[in-house]
């Protein structure tokens, strides 16, 4: 059997045991685009590879402690800026949600304790949980910062699962002091879907014959893989549950190869093996400010978002061959630029590359900008693909200036070096 483990309102239940009298309260853990990052001051930036996605950045600024936490999420006018990345079981009873403002947060709960983010400790806590089930299970896949795969197959019988998990749950709470909720099935994905029903602090166990019975009622949308558009595709052909999913195998299908899979999954036929390990295929860097109008300080903040980017690209050793840049401006309008490129990565470069694909991205020239977005893919590790030989010692030379320059910033910090354009 497959086992999912879920940690329930981990930053919560990393806060509280930080801060134990949180405990039994309305908390949130608040969440606001580092802007700080275009200060022309020097910042404490850290920078992490593990686990970053949703609500985890791969950059963000080291934890600074602070008596009233709300003022983090202050503007310089006063303004409560910020959404939630996750609330408590006590705040979520009030109507508070992951992704709601602080502000509307607040009016629903005018008690709600607002924590800002610690992603120092919510990644060491994360490690040492990986740890732990390494010494429990054979094989542990990390999902996620709060999220872990385990096989049970071979090493627990399956009448034993329920016994096993249970006590695996006590265990992590007393030795980590984190409350976990786990799900156990024949397939990964069910095994997923059994943790949401065993939330919070629980188990639940889904036999194979008993899949057909524990997915009848499920709303489609609460499976792992269901985005907006199946959905609505769904919803359009009158399928509103797993039971009906299952039913319209036919109807299913027909929607090529993706469906077949998804529905596959559904039935607990379908499944993947557990990764311990996984391998990056991109990287990228994204900022949300307040509406800006002057290109003259875009540029700068590409040139910086660029230097962070390329910290981060030199610290994995990779060379992408995929530029991204997208933009997103006010009235919902968004725009973006891409470009191959197989050559040796070298800062210089890179800025130049960024800076030029801004150029060709920006052409609501009228609009003041509210997000910027860098990405780099297909790196040639992992696609095989062969670099340009044009140019080829000139740039081994300007690599050689790009590792130096990143050895300072190693030692000294990512702010330590900048470019002119940036003061």
């Amino acid at each position: 059997m497959k086992i999912h483990i879920d940690i329930d309102c981990f930053f919560v239940s990393a806060a509280r045991i930080k801060e134990p009298f949180l405990e039994g309260k309305p908390v949130a853990i608040g969440g606001r685009s580092d802007t700080k990052i275009f200060n022309k001051d020097a910042k404490k930036q850290t920078v992490n590879f593990e686990n970053s996605g949703s609500f985890v950045p791969t950059f963000y600024k080291a934890y600074e402690n602070s008596d009233d936490d709300i003022d983090a999420f202050k503007d310089e006018d006063g303004r409560i800026r910020g959404i939630l990345t996750t609330s408590s079981y006590e705040a979520r009873a009030y109507g508070v949600k992951t992704a709601m403002s602080i502000k509307e947060a607040l009016s629903l709960c005018p008690q709600l304790i607002i924590k800002a983010p610690d992603m120092s400790l919510y990644q060491k806590l994360s490690h040492e949980l990986h740890e732990f089930l390494q010494t429990k299970i054979p094989l542990v896949e990390q999902a996620s910062i709060d999220e872990f795969y385990g096989d049970l197959s071979g090493w627990i019988e399956d009448g034993d699962v329920e016994d096993f998990i249970k006590n695996l749950k006590v265990e992590i709470k007393e030795v980590l002091r984190l409350p976990v909720s786990i799900g156990a099935a024949k397939t990964r994905y069910i095994a997923k879907l059994a943790t949401t029903y065993a939330k919070p602090f629980g188990c639940k166990v889904v036999y194979s014959n008993k899949i057909d019975s524990f997915i009848e009622k499920i709303p489609v949308g609460e499976f792992a893989g269901i985005g907006k558009s199946m959905k609505e595709k769904l919803r359009l052909a009158q399928i509103h549950t797993l039971g009906d999913l299952k039913k319209r195998r036919g109807t299913i299908e027909s929607w090529g190869a993706y469906a077949k899979e998804l529905y596959a999954r559904v039935c607990g036929i379908s499944d993947d093996e557990i990764q311990t390990k996984h391998k990056r295929k991109s990287i990228g860097i994204s900022r949300t400010f307040d509406p800006l109008y002057d290109r003259g300080e875009l540029e700068r903040r590409v040139h910086i978002l660029t230097r962070h980017l390329n910290f981060a690209i030199l610290k994995l050793g990779v060379i992408p061959t995929v530029f991204h840049l997208s933009i997103a401006y006010e009235m919902n309008q968004k725009s973006h630029k891409n470009i191959s490129l197989c050559e040796i990565f070298t800062e210089k470069k890179f800025n130049s590359l960024c800076l030029a694909l801004f150029h060709e991205a920006d052409v609501y020239k009228r609009l003041h900008v509210i997000r910027i977005s860098i990405n780099c893919s297909s790196f040639t590790r992992e696609s095989k693909k062969e670099l340009s030989l044009i140019g080829f010692h000139d740039e081994l030379k300007m690599h050689k200036l790009t590792q130096h320059s990143q050895n300072i910033r190693e030692k000294y910090g990512i702010d330590m070096l900048k470019w002119g354009s940036e003061l």
